[in-house]
């Protein structure tokens, strides 16, 4: 027990240390006194901490690394691909990872980009070996560069028939930059602009044009010549000009009298040539005679040739005859010297022969 002076308040009770409210289920419990002191970590949480640690650091490196070959996959790293070498003359608007399109899809993509020995470019393209059947032996390589936008890299094919594009191949590329034409597109303005205005100026060649063709029309509206005098330019020989057309429609009215006389003149040859007591058929009733006639004389003319044979014949007949008479001459000759022989060996062994030894035949 203290002593306390009399008249102070009596001292303050002590109180019991003040506990921690239970928390609420659900809830995390309220942090402990920070004046507690914390016990020291032991050595199986630390290890267990330090697996944690490692098991996340593990997962980030697989999730990065799963992450990048997909990437690597998507862009096409793992396809079989063929090379393709495209030269130009200048590499404007070309630059490495650009695709190369057909018909709008990307079949190709530039994985290089070099200076050739003779000063041109040539870029190199890896085409993917399951695209590579769109590019032929006469497929056109195009780079396009218009007035906004990227270049394009593009590829055509007319002829899918043909043989395939072999790899490692080489090809010219053809370039169509419309920023490049647009000075020559200017200069052609230009002089375009400057052709129609020496037309149009006061002493050309358009302008003298227009004043003749006025006053032409001038002269065709007056009433002193009308066509005639604009066409021929003075009075005076649209006049002569009137007197020639009247001199030719009278020659075209005399020739035409005189056509109708020469078809009166037709029509009577036509009736006394071909008419029905003409002269076409007395010629034909002639021609039908002299046809009788000719009939006639060709029955003559075989009936005389049938005699000519019959005489032929004879006469074949008849010296046939003459060759046998000649040899019966002979046959006759040669008995007759037999006869006188015996008549002359008769005569001279017969003694009463008479003195003329001659035969005389009948």
């Amino acid at each position: 027990m203290s002593s306390s002076t009399p008249g102070s308040p009596p001292p303050p009770e002590p109180q019991p240390p003040a506990l921690p409210e239970p928390a609420a289920p659900g809830l995390p419990a309220a942090p402990a006194d920070p004046a507690e002191p914390v016990p020291p970590p032991t050595r199986r949480s630390l290890r267990s901490l330090e697996l944690r640690a490692a098991l996340l650091l593990l997962f980030m490196a697989l999730l990065i690394t799963g992450a990048v070959l997909y990437l690597m996959w998507a862009r096409g790293a793992f396809e079989a691909t063929q090379k393709l070498y495209l030269t130009t003359d200048d590499s404007e608007g070309v630059s490495v990872g650009m695709d190369m399109s057909f018909s709008g899809f990307p079949i190709g993509r530039v994985s290089r980009i070099e200076l050739a020995e003779q000063g041109t470019v040539r870029v190199h393209v890896e085409v993917p070996v399951k695209d590579a059947h769109w590019l032929r032996i006469s497929s056109v390589f195009t780079l396009e560069k218009g007035l906004v936008g990227a270049a394009r890299l593009r590829a055509f094919t007319g002829i899918l028939d043909d043989p395939p594009l072999p790899p490692e191949s080489e090809r010219m590329v053809l370039r169509g930059d419309v920023s490049a034409e647009i000075p020559r597109m200017v200069a052609d303005a230009r002089d375009v602009l400057q052709n129609i205005n020496r037309l149009t100026a006061e002493e050309s060649a358009l302008s003298g044009a227009m004043r003749e063709l006025r006053g032409f029309t001038t002269r065709l509206n007056s009433e002193q010549g009308g066509l005639l005098a604009a066409v021929t330019g003075n009075e005076a020989d649209a006049r002569r000009v009137s007197e020639l057309l009247d001199r030719g429609n009278r020659l075209l009215k005399s020739l035409d009298a005189v056509a109708l006389r020469v078809d009166g003149v037709v029509r009577k040859a036509d009736a006394q040539v071909l008419g029905q007591d003409g002269l076409v058929p007395d010629a034909q009733a002639a021609l039908r005679q002299l046809n009788a006639l000719l009939q006639d004389a060709r029955q003559t003319v075989v009936k005389v040739d049938a005699v000519l044979k019959e005489v032929q014949g004879v006469a074949g007949n008849a010296r046939e005859a003459t060759v046998n008479l000649g040899d019966l001459r002979a046959d006759v000759e040669s008995s007759l010297r037999k006869i006188d022989a015996l008549i002359t060996e008769i005569n001279r062994k017969w003694p009463f022969a008479p003195k003329e030894k001659e035969v005389k035949l009948p």
